[in-house]
């Protein structure tokens, strides 16, 4: 006789378990497409003093060429959220993985600025929403417990192709020319994506929240767990999910403290997210236009993306232990290290030194501010409370090509625009502070704790 089927929850399944070989294969295939990910969005910046000399274009041209992407990834961000929660992770991600490894391979034929804006723009755009969901479909998979330390895994991923743009740049573009970044890049992520095809399972959660596909639901869990032996005919159902009443509004990001909170965050996100794109994009072009050769920019550059992404995962362990007040600490140190290149006069070692330290800490307090987007939002808008936060922050992106631009045609001496970088970080430590003390009215710094009439009851 056939067993009776069974309820299954999907929450309670997942979160009893260890890391098993289900994960890993996830994790690495995320690793690797996020990888390039970062590579595709960082190599424009170094492939950059190339494309001026060949194409002609002057510093408001690249300033336009960077902003474009961004604003493509800032317009992608939403879309590719919306259509992930529409027909799925898997079906998104691959589909964004095929587009933006056409687009970056095409980006390699691109002769003029137009066509530089162009493919920028729609590249960014099928890049926008691949990181987001490349972290929701593991943290569906793994216990809460091991959630950041997933997550974190992936940003590693990340900034290790924005680390490897500058040497690879250094390897081909003197010899085959910027094209042969592009096709590098662009060849990678399609292999990449057809790995993900193969191997890149939906996310069941969604599925069982839908009510849709229990053969494939069954089929996935019991790669999760072969002795799970789970069939279509079960009941999946997956208790941790919390609901409010009515769609998501924008306006709920604005209830109780919630109405400080938001604003504190997107704007400390704005100047984070500005801050990282000058110095990124326009970094290799400063150092090279304050005599320092182009190998020496790129690798310079690239190492203090490393660094960044070390002193973010430091900041991590105690962001978890002290709240958003650990976010304010590197700010606060990049503020004087920006100020003493901008204005005071010094030789080009000790320039070179302390311009990779200022950025270094300018990177790790961006890591800091997406260590806390949505943490203290209650769990029923905690997604939308990120996403919102990573899409307006992209305002920022938008804006620090721009600005840089501006500022590096004025005539005002190149060491300058340091100085006028400074601002950022502090206003990033101000919000940073101003959340931590909203953070401490509440009565506690625990992520989870709930908020006081910031949702209405479901």
């Amino acid at each position: 006789m056939a067993s009776a089927p069974r309820t299954i929850d999907i929450a309670t399944f997942i979160d009893g378990r260890k890391l098993g070989p289900f994960n890993y294969k996830l994790i690495i295939l995320s690793w690797l497409i996020t990888v390039f990910d970062g590579f595709d969005m960082m190599m424009i910046s170094f492939t950059a003093p190339y494309m001026r000399d060949e194409l002609g274009l002057d510093k408001i041209m690249l300033g336009n060429v960077f902003s474009s992407g961004l604003f493509g990834m800032m317009l992608g961000g939403f879309a590719f959220a919306y259509i992930g929660d529409r027909i799925g992770r898997r079906r998104t991600i691959i589909s964004a993985a095929f587009a933006f490894g056409v687009l970056t391979t095409a980006t390699a034929f691109a002769q003029s600025y137009e066509a530089l804006l162009v493919l920028r723009f729609l590249d960014g755009f099928a890049i926008g929403g691949m990181l987001p969901l490349a972290w929701a479909l593991n943290i569906e998979y793994v216990p809460n417990r091991m959630r950041s330390t997933v997550v974190t895994i992936i940003m590693v991923g990340y900034s290790l192709g924005t680390a490897l743009a500058g040497p690879v740049t250094v390897w081909l573009a003197p010899q085959y020319g910027w094209e042969a970044v592009f096709i590098f890049g662009g060849v990678g992520t399609l292999l990449c994506a057809v790995a993900l095809l193969w191997g890149l399972p939906e996310s069941v959660r969604f599925l069982a929240s839908k009510g849709i596909k229990p053969d494939l639901i069954a089929s996935t869990l019991n790669k999760v767990d072969p002795a799970l032996g789970a069939t279509a005919a079960e009941d999946f159902t997956v208790s941790d999910e919390i609901k409010v009443k009515g769609e998501f509004s924008v306006s709920k990001l604005f209830l109780g403290d919630l109405k400080w909170l938001t604003p504190f965050l997107w704007l400390a996100y704005i100047a984070s997210t500005l801050a990282v794109y000058f110095k990124a994009n326009w970094g290799p072009i400063v150092y090279e236009d304050l005599n320092f050769d182009r190998s020496t920019a790129a690798y310079v550059s690239s190492f203090g993306g490393i660094l960044g992404a070390v002193f973010g995962l430091l900041l991590m362990r105690f962001t978890d232990k002290k709240g958003p007040f650990a976010v304010a600490v590197y700010p606060l140190l990049a503020l004087p290290f920006l100020l003493l290149v901008g204005l005071v006069p010094m030789s080009q070692n000790i320039f070179l030194v302390i311009s990779l330290i200022a950025t270094s800490f300018v990177g790790g307090a961006h890591f800091g501010i997406l260590s806390i987007a949505g943490i203290y939002y209650p769990s029923a808008i905690r997604a939308n409370g990120a996403g919102w936060a990573t899409s307006i922050a992209k305002i920022g992106g938008i804006s620090g090509p721009i600005i840089g631009a501006l500022v590096l045609s004025s005539g005002l001496p190149i060491v300058r625009s340091y100085a006028i970088l400074a601002i950022c970080p502090a206003v990033l430590a101000a919000c940073a502070i101003g959340i931590g003390l909203i953070v401490r009215r509440r009565g506690s710094a625990v992520p989870d704790s709930p908020v006081p009439s910031a949702v209405p009851a479901s």
